[in-house]
């Protein structure tokens, strides 16, 4: 579950498809990093996958926030820092661990709620008026997450630990609607290099606190592995924030939700998962409440990725 703010600006003449088919690019490649996430969380647990991604995260953030021009930021700027560092944490925690227990299409798919809730959230943070469009969709995301949980519980292979993931990852869109709302606070003060330092090490150190307890080395096997997660966390939200500065964030939100489409062929690929019609057809709900809650405001309801 990466992420820095998406700049709806124009930052130079392009054909407005290409940062369409840029975006959709970036999407494949923050989907293939949760599919090896899953494998990471699987093998080697939450909690340490995170920890030592967020570490070597933080190292090469480091790496590029001192070789350009930087300022030491405030006590106040830190200060946010460590705030959404503590809700990314979170957010981290509870959807890898519930990612490890659903198929990956139907996690993604219920993830998809969380522009909802900012909606909501902006106007009781922010003082944003909900319009009625805003309305409709929280109603119709709503419908969709019930479909998906009813087909769970009329799904015989379904256990107690899927509906716990189920809960998990529901419980992160509302900590990830909050963080989207703390990203837009903190792109106004800091470059998203320093955001990207500054929640990895952030995050690093926080896990870290519990390091004597649960830490472990990872297998070698596993450290090429989580390499290449990195990469792609870095590689994804560079695609992602190159295209939203040079398209307007109506044309790129429908590429969004290509993620379920990558979810479930990724899902079926690598860990043999079979996707229900409640699935497809509550993930098909929520997707088209986010793109009504899009046409209501755009800048509100387009998802933001975080520097995960």
């Amino acid at each position: 579950m990466s992420k820095s703010v998406k700049s709806p600006n124009r930052a130079g003449a392009v054909s407005p498809m290409v940062p369409v088919l840029v975006c959709a690019l970036g999407i494949l490649i923050l989907s293939a990093m949760d599919a090896a996430m899953k494998t990471l969380v699987i093998a080697a647990g939450v909690y340490n996958t995170l920890l030592w991604r967020s570490a070597l995260a933080a190292v090469c953030a480091g790496a590029g926030w001192s070789a350009g021009p930087r300022s030491r930021p405030t006590l106040a700027v830190l200060k946010l820092h460590a705030l959404r560092a503590v809700v990314a944490g979170i957010v981290l925690l509870s959807f890898f661990w519930g990612l490890a227990r659903l198929p990956l299409a139907e996690a993604i798919g219920l993830s998809f709620v969380a522009p909802l809730i900012a909606l909501l959230l902006a106007a009781v943070l922010l003082g944003e008026r909900i319009q009625r469009q805003a309305i409709w969709a929280s109603i119709a995301g709503i419908a969709g997450v019930v479909i998906i949980v009813g087909g769970q519980f009329g799904h015989g292979g379904h256990s107690g630990d899927a509906m716990l993931g189920t809960v998990a990852v529901l419980a992160s869109t509302v900590f990830y609607a909050y963080n989207l709302i703390l990203a837009r606070q903190q792109a106004q003060v800091a470059k998203p290099i320093e955001i990207m330092l500054f929640q990895n090490l952030c995050v690093a150190i926080m896990l870290g606190l519990a390091a004597p307890w649960f830490a472990i080395v990872l297998p070698s096997g596993l450290w090429l592995l989580l390499a290449g997660v990195t990469v792609l966390s870095l590689a994804g939200q560079f695609l992602m924030s190159w295209a939203y500065a040079r398209a307007e964030a109506q044309y790129l939100i429908p590429t969004e939700y290509s993620a379920f489409i990558w979810a479930i062929a990724l899902g079926w690929f690598f860990f043999d998962e079979a996707v229900t019609w409640t699935t497809l057809a509550g993930a098909g709900l929520i997707v088209a409440s986010c793109l009504i809650a899009a046409r209501s405001n755009p800048k509100l309801a387009e998802p933001i990725e975080a520097a995960m």
